[in-house]
């Protein structure tokens, strides 16, 4: 089939949909389908105004005008996009929805309205938004009129539930992962007195809580130290490498001058995936304190690579990680904390943890996300 992906955020921009939305592209052409990608975002050398490039073999038509930060926004686009759509001779078209996505709003009233069977996957939490989507009544029209409704973990799809109703079934329809790629290989031994190296990985941005990294660690940190001296177990130290890059740096390195933290905590930037997944390799725990995780790509990763996760319960995470088998989750920074800190001091429970993650590959991976995405095309198909 030829599938139309509609999606604000797009390569070169790099985050959560613009790179799950590349490699599904990928994904769905390995499976014989012609894919083709409208977006709002800038190409490298600012292509837009419609401008039609190939990327890794599929056709991109930037839609974006020249605004300023470069916002992937375009209320010009749907006349356009409407006929490309009317004369491409598309089968489906799947959109892809954040938090505040108006080019992706404006992308599925286009393909509804034209009666091109739907896809929408929500890649965010509505928990905030709930009352303004429930007022605005776009989700639950794009409901009634046929697409097939979906978001990428079950958090995510109850909170798309709860705004649409009753009348519109919507599923979970993963982001998908290489699994063979980010398998970790056989671990070099490491000397038994080696400190644990706790690493994470995320925007440095507000909404991802940065700096509860900091806090969540050096509260672990102080757990670990106490129990050791208490008698109740062994604390080797411990090592916490924090990747990523944002407006909040600047908080985060007065925050780690403030506890005297530069000892056992390094920010080095933000890294390629290649680069990364060799990093999760070296590592022995991976810990994410965001709230708002729809699904958390790169918690996945870090599982996949073999790493127990420390995250949240209430998010995303959880269709991956099963608390006490791939990691361990808690309700909030001090469960966080007292669960790193178990794993600093529980050798036993920490390499129990990272044998399961490193000999059971997670459900997510593409081939299966593939399928899913088949499944969503039939069900807006027949809708």
């Amino acid at each position: 089939m030829k599938v139309a992906l509609l999606t604000d955020c797009y390569l070169p921009r790099l985050g959560g949909i613009e790179v799950q939305t590349h490699d599904l592209a990928a994904q769905l052409r390995s499976r014989g389908h012609e894919v083709e990608v409208f977006t709002a975002t800038l190409g490298e050398l600012g292509e837009r105004h419609g401008f039609v490039e190939d990327v890794d073999g599929v056709a991109v038509h930037r839609m974006a005008i020249r605004l300023p930060w470069e916002l992937p926004v375009n209320p010009f686009a749907p006349p356009e996009v409407r006929r490309r759509l009317r004369a491409g001779g598309f089968d489906v078209a799947h959109v892809h929805m954040g938090v505040v996505s108006p080019f992706a709003t404006d992308m599925a009233r286009v393909a509804l309205g034209l009666g091109l069977p739907t896809a929408i996957t929500w890649h965010c939490l509505m928990e905030r938004s709930q009352p303004v989507f429930r007022a605005l009544g776009h989700a639950r029209r794009w409901g009634a009129q046929g697409a097939a409704l979906s978001a990428v973990s079950g958090v995510a799809a109850a909170s798309v539930q709860n705004v649409v109703g009753r009348g519109s079934d919507v599923r979970v329809f993963p982001n998908g992962i290489d699994t063979t790629a980010w398998r970790p290989p056989p671990r070099t031994p490491r000397d038994a007195d080696a400190p644990i190296e706790v690493v994470a990985a995320m925007r440095f941005a507000a909404r991802k809580r940065p700096l509860a990294v900091l806090e969540v660690a050096a509260r672990a940190r102080e757990l670990a130290a106490a129990g050791s001296r208490s008698g109740s177990g062994t604390s080797p130290g411990m090592r916490l490498t924090l990747f990523g890059e944002g407006p909040e740096r600047g908080r985060l390195e007065r925050f780690a001058a403030q506890h005297a933290m530069a000892d056992w905590v390094t920010m080095p930037g933000r890294v390629g995936r290649d680069q990364l997944r060799e990093r999760y390799w070296d590592s022995d725990i991976y810990l994410t304190p965001a709230r708002l995780e729809a699904f958390g790509i790169a918690a996945l990763e870090a599982r996949t690579a073999g790493l127990p996760v420390v995250a949240r319960k209430d998010t995303g995470v959880g269709d991956f990680v099963v608390d006490g088998v791939n990691g361990l989750l808690g309700a909030d920074d001090d469960a966080l904390a007292h669960g790193l800190a178990r794993l600093l001091t529980d050798p036993e429970l920490l390499h129990r943890i990272a044998d399961t993650n490193r000999t059971l590959a997670p459900e997510q991976d593409w081939p299966s996300v593939a399928a899913l995405a088949e499944d969503e095309y039939r069900r807006a198909g027949a809708a």
